[in-house]
């Protein structure tokens, strides 16, 4: 079994409340958890306006599966205009760890 995390730090544009930011983030978390199959969470950063960190997780028996699953949500996440991508961590988990 090997699990798969990113965490992304992210700044996001013109950004002026709370409820701006929700408009953003919501819906990365929801086009990655619908394209990808993977859970997705805000984890830091809920009452900064402009910054937001978002973790994604992944369970899978094939690394190299997991790897590419992972590498696809970090291009689409690279890839959304509205926001600046900081930082990636990644971490990949065996059982045998």
């Amino acid at each position: 079994m090997y699990v798969g995390t990113l965490s992304f730090d992210l700044l996001l544009g013109d950004v002026r409340s709370l409820k701006e930011k929700r408009s953003v983030v919501k819906p990365i978390v929801a086009e990655l958890q619908r394209k990808f199959a993977v859970s997705v969470a805000e984890v830091s950063g809920q009452n900064l306006h402009r910054r937001v960190e978002i973790g994604v997780a992944m369970v899978s028996g094939d690394s190299g599966h997991l790897s590419d699953v992972l590498d696809r949500c970090e291009r689409l996440v690279a890839a959304r205009p509205e926001v600046e991508l900081l930082s990636v961590r990644r971490r990949l988990h065996t059982d045998e760890d």
